[in-house]
């Protein structure tokens, strides 16, 4: 999906959600558990019901490969339940030597089609390289993120006096491009969003943290949305795991019809879509 095709999305369903795949065995509903394929028959659920108001979904890699080949099947039936004008995250943190990072890439937007994925940029160049060689494909890169170990390195002041991270916002954007990179921003500090937002004006950013974790959608719209939107903000257990029974569907439609709802009034007050 290009970026132009995304931006159409975004304006079709005036909503820039995100809905985070991080199905955890033990807590999906118990009526799925004897099923064939119950991470599956969950992610299911949950697409039938929220892609009405979903421009993307990110299955974080974690959940499926702890489950061993069982885990990466689900994932794969996942990837091509989900339909195909709704862009794909593969959210797996990658970042390796140069050799490596490219059969990651190969695994990751060969063998399963995922429109992008995330990836570490702590080893330069080199690793992030092999994934921007392919044509229609994003690397989501880590850039400031919203944890609370994130304040061991990322916000460091370096000898030239800037913050690392936004050494690695600079220098990183010249790697790539707003058609192929998109950058990993906390949702959690509204003024950080502002301040990445001044660095890379046209990139797009995903945003986790709203929600479960406490970020502000009205904060990291008024900060970091650009006249494109720029923004997928992602919602995983505030939306997936909204309900516990039989229902847990409709629950999750709520939810983001709720996110998207709100959305759609942001978008009208600080984009030009």
């Amino acid at each position: 999906m290009n970026r132009q095709e995304l931006i159409q999305q975004i304006k079709a369903k005036q909503s820039f959600l995100c809905v985070g795949l991080d199905t955890d065995l033990q807590k999906i509903p118990s009526h799925l558990q004897g099923a064939k394929d119950p991470i599956f028959e969950f992610n299911k659920e949950i697409i039938d019901q929220t892609a009405d108001f979903a421009v993307a979904y990110k299955p974080n890699i974690a959940f499926y490969e702890a489950l061993g080949p069982r885990g990466w099947e689900s994932l794969a039936k996942t990837l091509e339940y989900i339909p195909k004008d709704i862009f794909t995250i593969a959210d797996a943190k990658r970042g390796d030597i140069g050799n490596t990072s490219g059969l990651y890439a190969k695994a990751f937007f060969e063998t399963m089609d995922f429109d992008s994925i995330t990836v570490a940029p702590y080893m330069g160049v080199d690793s992030v390289g092999p994934f921007l060689e392919y044509a229609g494909k994003w690397v989501i890169l880590l850039a400031l993120t919203s944890n609370e170990g994130s304040q061991d390195f990322q916000v460091t002041t370096l000898q030239n006096g800037k913050p690392l991270y936004q050494e690695v916002l600079e220098k990183s954007s010249q790697w790539g491009s707003p058609d192929n990179m998109m950058y990993v921003v906390g949702a959690t500090r509204g003024e950080k969003i502002g301040a990445v937002r001044k660095i890379v004006p046209d990139h797009f950013f995903l945003v986790p943290g709203v929600g479960a974790q406490g970020g502000s959608l009205q904060e990291v719209a008024k900060y970091g949305m650009n006249k494109n939107c720029g923004l997928l903000v992602n919602s995983s257990r505030g939306i997936i795991y909204a309900g516990k029974d039989k229902d847990f569907g409709k629950a999750a439609r709520q939810e983001a019809k709720i996110l998207q709802a709100e959305m759609a009034d942001l978008l009208a007050l600080y984009s030009e879509l």
